[in-house]
C-alpha cells in the first residue's frame, strides 16, 4: 500500500486539504465540495512535515508576495493531462489563457478544447497549479473545480479582475 500524508490549510478561500506521497511529494490541493477533489481515506497518515515548504510558499502567495510556486509536484494522468497541465504551469501570475489557447499551446486541434477543458477540470493541484487563470474565449469565468467564486476571488487577488 502506498503511504498518503495529508494535511490541512486554513486559507482565505477556505480550507485546503493537502496530501503528499511517500517523497513527501505534493500530489493535491483541494477544497471541500471540489468537483473531483479528494478527501482523507483511511490509512492515510496526518503529517504536517512534508508540506512545510508549501505551507510557506501558499501563505506568501494569499499575501502577495509570491508569483510562482517552486514545488515538486506530482500527479497522476494520462500523457494528454500531463501536456495540459504543463501548459498551466507557463500561465504567469496576473494573466489569464483561453482553453483555446491551451490547446494551441499543447498543439491539439481546435476540436481538442473540450477534452483540454475535461483535463483542466480533472487538475488535483488547484492554486499551485494554475487552472484558475483559464478562461473562456469570451472573458467569461467558466468552469473551476474549486467553485467560480473561488476563482473571481484568485484572479482579484492577482489583479486580473478589478470591479467584480
Amino acid at each position: 500500500m502506498t503511504t498518503v500524508y495529508f494535511t490541512h490549510l486554513d486559507a482565505p478561500v477556505g480550507p485546503l486539504l493537502l496530501t503528499a506521497d511517500a517523497d513527501g511529494v505534493l500530489t493535491s490541493v483541494s477544497v471541500p465540495g471540489q468537483k473531483g477533489g479528494r478527501t482523507v481515506q483511511d490509512g492515510w497518515r496526518h503529517d504536517p512535515g512534508p508540506f512545510r515548504a508549501a505551507r510557506r510558499q501558499l501563505a506568501a502567495y494569499f499575501s502577495g508576495e509570491l508569483k510562482e510556486f517552486r514545488l515538486p509536484l506530482r500527479a497522476e494522468g494520462t500523457e494528454f493531462r500531463q501536456r495540459v497541465w504543463a501548459a498551466l504551469d507557463e500561465v504567469p501570475y496576473g494573466a489569464t489563457a483561453t482553453y483555446g489557447e491551451i490547446a494551441a499551446r499543447i498543439g491539439a486541434s481546435r476540436a481538442a478544447v473540450r477534452a483540454v477543458g475535461g483535463a483542466i477540470g480533472a487538475n488535483p493541484l488547484l492554486i499551485v497549479r494554475p487552472c484558475h487563470r483559464v478562461i473562456g474565449a469570451d472573458g467569461a469565468m467558466t468552469g473551476y473545480a474549486g467553485g467560480l467564486e473561488r476563482k473571481v476571488w484568485l484572479l482579484t487577488m492577482e489583479g486580473v479582475l478589478t470591479g467584480r
